[in-house]
């Protein structure tokens, strides 16, 4: 999944950008179910600022703002409390690029991890328009990803519970890209994201990365209580992130096939990892070689919370991956 050029030709300083009346009113016009598309450059931005590092909104009206946060305000709110002596997980599902083959990968990934781990009311996708109808989903951003973590830590029993994060979109050697048409620009950078879950003192965590170069994200995230897969190492590329796809290769194999049948996380993982080898080398790609590490601690409440998985597979939705490659 590559990163716009922009970001790919990262500088080291923040340029000011105008908020002019005619960048508003392009916003403030675009009220449809369809995902906005990148016309411009990716802005210079450094690695630094907000948490998770830069965030730019630019020519945004107020009233998108309101809507966003009442989205996500009923989001969160809706969060069911965990149960006391039992191992919840609690869901956040998040598509950062307004491509649409991330929102429509959040939104599925949201509903297979949530029936797998028995999180139904305790699940949170954020993901934009993805082109196929009205959404009611607020937007994935840094702010957004950061609230709706803060908002599972508050809920959630952080001695018994785990977090299971779905994160898709572009990547870059720097980091995992928020890109929304023209108007919002961000990155998660794998040291302030670290920082973010540690503040949080969320330590049982399943975090699953969909985006190139995401294996850049292992050294500050490996934990003994963290089970982390990554799309591609931290030197490669992965595939399948054209706008118009239903899924990259890594959800296609991961999600929409592996983790939806009643087998355990480890043997999902090898699933998974083979189908992306094979759909690579029959298409003449470079392997992307997704990453994986489990803790030594994570088996412990895994097992536990994997026992209370269904008993029955689900059908894979949507056109595969390697459909986009046909020609």
């Amino acid at each position: 999944m590559r990163l716009p050029v922009g970001l790919r030709v990262f500088a080291v300083l923040l340029l000011p950008v105008a908020i002019t009346a005619s960048a508003a009113g392009q916003s403030g016009a675009r009220q449809s179910d369809n995902p906005p598309r990148h016309t411009t450059d990716w802005p210079n931005l450094p690695d630094g600022g907000s948490p998770l590092g830069p965030h730019l909104e630019r020519g945004r009206p107020a009233s998108w703002e309101l809507d966003q946060q009442r989205r996500l305000t009923a989001a969160l709110a809706a969060l069911r409390p965990q149960r006391k002596g039992v191992i919840d997980a609690y869901i956040v599902a998040a598509a950062l690029d307004s491509d649409p083959v991330f929102g429509r990968e959040a939104r599925e990934a949201g509903k297979v991890l949530s029936r797998r781990y028995d999180a139904v009311g305790r699940s949170i996708v954020l993901a934009g328009a993805d082109g196929r109808g009205p959404s009611a989903l607020a937007m994935g951003t840094p702010r957004s990803l950061a609230l709706a973590l803060a908002r599972v830590a508050a809920v959630m029993d952080k001695s018994e519970d785990v977090l299971v994060l779905y994160l898709t979109s572009h990547g870059a050697q720097v980091g995992i890209a928020y890109h929304d048409g023209d108007e919002g620009f961000g990155l998660i950078t794998p040291r302030r994201f670290a920082a973010l879950l540690d503040d949080l003192g969320i330590r049982k965590r399943v975090l699953i990365l969909s985006a190139c170069y995401s294996g850049i994200f292992v050294p500050v995230l490996t934990s003994d209580d963290t089970a982390l897969l990554t799309a591609a190492s931290s030197d490669r590329t992965s595939f399948g992130c054209r706008a118009e796809n239903d899924w990259t290769f890594f959800g296609d194999a991961l999600v929409n096939h592996a983790l939806r049948k009643p087998q355990s996380l480890g043997d999902a993982l090898v699933e998974a990892r083979e189908t992306i080898s094979d759909w690579e080398m029959s298409n003449r790609l470079p392997a992307s070689n997704p990453q994986v590490t489990v803790g030594e601690g994570v088996e412990a409440w895994l097992a536990q919370l994997e026992a209370r998985m269904p008993k029955t597979a689900t059908a894979p939705v949507g056109a595969p991956a390697t459909d986009a490659l046909k020609p």
